[in-house]
Protein backbone atom coordinates (compact mmCIF):
# COMPACT_ATOMS: atom_id res chain seq x y z
CA UNK A 1 0.00 0.00 0.00
CA UNK A 2 1.07 3.46 -0.87
CA UNK A 3 1.84 5.84 2.25
CA UNK A 4 4.07 8.84 0.43
CA UNK A 5 3.34 10.65 -2.78
CA UNK A 6 6.14 12.43 -4.32
CA UNK A 7 5.52 15.15 -6.50
CA UNK A 8 8.13 16.58 -8.35
CA UNK A 9 7.24 19.02 -11.38
CA UNK A 10 8.31 21.45 -13.76
CA UNK A 11 8.42 25.18 -12.84
CA UNK A 12 5.29 26.93 -13.23
CA UNK A 13 3.28 24.12 -14.07
CA UNK A 14 0.98 24.47 -10.84
CA UNK A 15 2.60 21.42 -8.92
CA UNK A 16 2.68 22.65 -5.78
CA UNK A 17 -1.07 23.58 -5.88
CA UNK A 18 -1.85 19.97 -7.15
CA UNK A 19 -0.05 18.44 -4.18
CA UNK A 20 -1.81 20.62 -1.92
CA UNK A 21 -4.84 19.75 -3.40
CA UNK A 22 -4.12 16.64 -3.46
CA UNK A 23 -2.82 16.52 0.68
CA UNK A 24 -5.86 17.92 1.93
CA UNK A 25 -8.09 15.17 -0.18
CA UNK A 26 -5.95 12.26 1.17
CA UNK A 27 -6.12 14.03 4.67
CA UNK A 28 -2.28 13.34 4.40
CA UNK A 29 0.38 15.58 5.41
CA UNK A 30 1.83 18.06 3.19
CA UNK A 31 5.62 18.42 3.39
CA UNK A 32 6.61 21.41 1.34
CA UNK A 33 6.79 24.68 3.16
CA UNK A 34 6.88 22.17 6.51
CA UNK A 35 9.97 20.44 4.78
CA UNK A 36 11.89 23.39 3.98
CA UNK A 37 11.07 24.08 7.96
CA UNK A 38 12.02 20.93 9.30
CA UNK A 39 15.71 21.36 7.05
CA UNK A 40 16.34 24.90 7.95
CA UNK A 41 15.67 24.22 12.01
CA UNK A 42 18.13 21.02 11.38
CA UNK A 43 20.94 23.43 9.71
CA UNK A 44 19.70 25.99 12.73
CA UNK A 45 18.88 28.70 9.73
CA UNK A 46 18.44 31.94 10.56
CA UNK A 47 16.07 32.80 8.12
CA UNK A 48 16.21 37.00 8.52
CA UNK A 49 20.03 37.23 8.64
CA UNK A 50 19.54 34.79 5.44
CA UNK A 51 17.06 37.22 3.96
CA UNK A 52 19.36 40.12 4.32
CA UNK A 53 22.33 38.58 2.63
CA UNK A 54 21.00 36.49 0.43
CA UNK A 55 21.67 38.43 -2.53
CA UNK A 56 25.16 38.15 -2.29
CA UNK A 57 25.60 34.41 -2.66
CA UNK A 58 26.43 33.47 -6.12
CA UNK A 59 28.43 30.22 -5.27
CA UNK A 60 27.17 28.30 -8.17
CA UNK A 61 25.63 25.05 -6.05
CA UNK A 62 24.22 27.30 -3.59
CA UNK A 63 22.21 28.93 -5.85
CA UNK A 64 21.27 25.80 -7.73
CA UNK A 65 20.31 23.73 -4.23
CA UNK A 66 18.08 26.87 -3.70
CA UNK A 67 15.85 26.44 -6.67
CA UNK A 68 14.78 23.34 -4.82
CA UNK A 69 13.58 24.78 -2.04
CA UNK A 70 10.93 26.72 -3.98
CA UNK A 71 7.78 24.79 -3.55
CA UNK A 72 3.92 26.06 -3.85
CA UNK A 73 5.07 29.42 -2.96
CA UNK A 74 7.74 29.57 -5.88
CA UNK A 75 10.23 31.49 -3.74
CA UNK A 76 13.76 30.50 -2.20
CA UNK A 77 13.92 29.50 1.36
CA UNK A 78 16.29 31.35 3.33
CA UNK A 79 19.57 29.40 3.94
CA UNK A 80 22.35 29.97 6.42
CA UNK A 81 23.55 29.24 10.18
CA UNK A 82 26.64 29.38 11.96
CA UNK A 83 28.91 27.29 8.82
CA UNK A 84 27.75 27.94 5.72
CA UNK A 85 24.77 26.34 4.02
CA UNK A 86 25.46 24.84 0.99
CA UNK A 87 24.46 22.60 -1.54
CA UNK A 88 26.36 19.94 -0.06
CA UNK A 89 25.03 20.56 3.53
CA UNK A 90 21.33 20.63 1.96
CA UNK A 91 22.12 16.88 0.15
CA UNK A 92 23.46 15.49 3.69
CA UNK A 93 20.37 17.25 5.81
CA UNK A 94 17.97 16.71 3.41
CA UNK A 95 18.05 13.35 2.99
CA UNK A 96 17.52 12.94 6.70
CA UNK A 97 15.36 14.78 7.68
CA UNK A 98 13.50 12.91 4.09
CA UNK A 99 12.91 9.94 5.35
CA UNK A 100 12.40 10.84 8.60
CA UNK A 101 8.89 12.41 6.67
CA UNK A 102 8.59 9.30 4.59
CA UNK A 103 8.53 7.28 8.10
CA UNK A 104 5.65 9.35 9.73
CA UNK A 105 4.34 8.50 6.29
CA UNK A 106 0.63 9.62 4.95
CA UNK A 107 2.34 12.46 3.53
CA UNK A 108 2.31 14.40 0.08
CA UNK A 109 5.87 15.53 -0.80
CA UNK A 110 6.67 18.57 -2.51
CA UNK A 111 9.99 18.33 -5.36
CA UNK A 112 13.34 18.78 -3.47
CA UNK A 113 14.75 15.86 -4.84
CA UNK A 114 11.87 13.27 -3.00
CA UNK A 115 11.55 10.55 -5.76
CA UNK A 116 15.83 10.43 -5.41
CA UNK A 117 15.78 10.28 -1.90
CA UNK A 118 13.19 7.69 -1.43
CA UNK A 119 13.62 5.45 -4.65
CA UNK A 120 14.39 2.38 -2.74
CA UNK A 121 11.18 2.87 -1.18
CA UNK A 122 8.08 0.23 -2.20
CA UNK A 123 5.33 2.33 -0.20
CA UNK A 124 6.29 5.62 -2.14
CA UNK A 125 4.01 6.35 -5.49
CA UNK A 126 6.17 8.94 -7.36
CA UNK A 127 4.48 11.38 -9.96
CA UNK A 128 6.14 14.06 -12.09
CA UNK A 129 3.89 17.28 -13.49
CA UNK A 130 4.92 18.88 -16.55
CA UNK A 131 3.06 21.61 -18.53
CA UNK A 132 3.72 23.47 -22.46
CA UNK A 133 5.77 26.87 -21.62
CA UNK A 134 2.21 29.10 -22.93
CA UNK A 135 0.59 27.03 -19.70
CA UNK A 136 3.11 27.99 -17.14
CA UNK A 137 3.17 31.42 -18.40
CA UNK A 138 -0.25 31.29 -17.93
CA UNK A 139 -0.04 29.86 -14.30
CA UNK A 140 2.72 31.89 -13.10
CA UNK A 141 1.06 35.43 -14.23
CA UNK A 142 -2.17 33.92 -12.32
CA UNK A 143 -0.28 33.66 -9.60
CA UNK A 144 0.50 37.78 -9.95
CA UNK A 145 4.36 37.40 -11.38
CA UNK A 146 5.15 39.67 -14.00
CA UNK A 147 5.71 38.76 -17.20
CA UNK A 148 9.06 39.53 -17.39
CA UNK A 149 10.18 37.59 -14.08
CA UNK A 150 7.97 34.21 -14.98
CA UNK A 151 9.62 34.01 -18.62
CA UNK A 152 13.39 34.09 -16.69
CA UNK A 153 11.89 31.89 -14.06
CA UNK A 154 11.01 29.25 -16.78
CA UNK A 155 13.94 29.49 -18.47
CA UNK A 156 16.55 29.07 -15.72
CA UNK A 157 14.82 26.80 -12.74
CA UNK A 158 14.16 23.81 -14.32
CA UNK A 159 17.87 24.29 -15.88
CA UNK A 160 19.31 24.08 -12.32
CA UNK A 161 17.66 21.31 -11.58
CA UNK A 162 18.96 19.34 -14.27
CA UNK A 163 22.22 20.36 -12.97
CA UNK A 164 21.82 19.65 -9.64
CA UNK A 165 20.76 16.22 -10.18
CA UNK A 166 23.10 15.44 -12.71
CA UNK A 167 25.56 16.61 -9.96
CA UNK A 168 24.66 14.58 -6.92
CA UNK A 169 22.82 11.76 -7.97
CA UNK A 170 24.52 11.29 -11.36
CA UNK A 171 21.11 11.16 -13.01
CA UNK A 172 19.28 12.80 -15.40
CA UNK A 173 16.17 15.35 -14.70
CA UNK A 174 13.66 14.08 -14.43
CA UNK A 175 14.39 10.72 -14.85
CA UNK A 176 11.60 8.48 -16.26
CA UNK A 177 12.27 5.15 -14.97
CA UNK A 178 11.79 6.86 -11.18
CA UNK A 179 7.89 7.63 -11.95
CA UNK A 180 4.80 5.81 -11.89
CA UNK A 181 3.11 8.65 -14.19
CA UNK A 182 4.09 11.82 -15.78
CA UNK A 183 1.38 13.90 -16.24
CA UNK A 184 0.65 17.49 -18.23
CA UNK A 185 -1.32 19.82 -15.97
CA UNK A 186 -2.97 21.15 -19.19
CA UNK A 187 -6.09 18.69 -18.06
CA UNK A 188 -6.75 20.92 -14.84
CA UNK A 189 -5.71 20.27 -11.36
CA UNK A 190 -9.01 18.36 -10.62
CA UNK A 191 -8.58 15.76 -13.92
CA UNK A 192 -4.14 15.84 -12.84
CA UNK A 193 -5.71 14.57 -8.88
CA UNK A 194 -8.01 12.22 -10.15
CA UNK A 195 -5.99 10.83 -12.64
CA UNK A 196 -3.53 10.07 -9.49
CA UNK A 197 -5.85 8.36 -7.29
CA UNK A 198 -7.36 6.15 -9.89
CA UNK A 199 -3.76 5.24 -10.73
CA UNK A 200 -2.42 4.20 -6.67
CA UNK A 201 -6.22 2.45 -6.85
CA UNK A 202 -5.31 0.45 -9.70
CA UNK A 203 -2.09 -0.38 -8.77
CA UNK A 204 -2.83 -1.48 -5.17
CA UNK A 205 -5.93 -3.75 -6.05
CA UNK A 206 -3.73 -4.86 -9.26
CA UNK A 207 -1.01 -6.11 -6.16
CA UNK A 208 -4.08 -7.14 -3.22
Amino acid sequence: MFRIITIEREFGCGGGEIARQLAHRLGWKLWDHALTEAIAGVAQVDCSAVERCEERVDGTFHRLARVFWRGSYERSMPLAGSEPFDADRWVAIGQKVMHSAAEEGNCVIVGRGAPYFLKDRTDAFHVFLYAPRPEKLRRLAASGTSAKEAEEQVDTIDRDRITFVSHYFGADWPTRSLYHMMINTTMGDENVIATILSTIRALETKSA
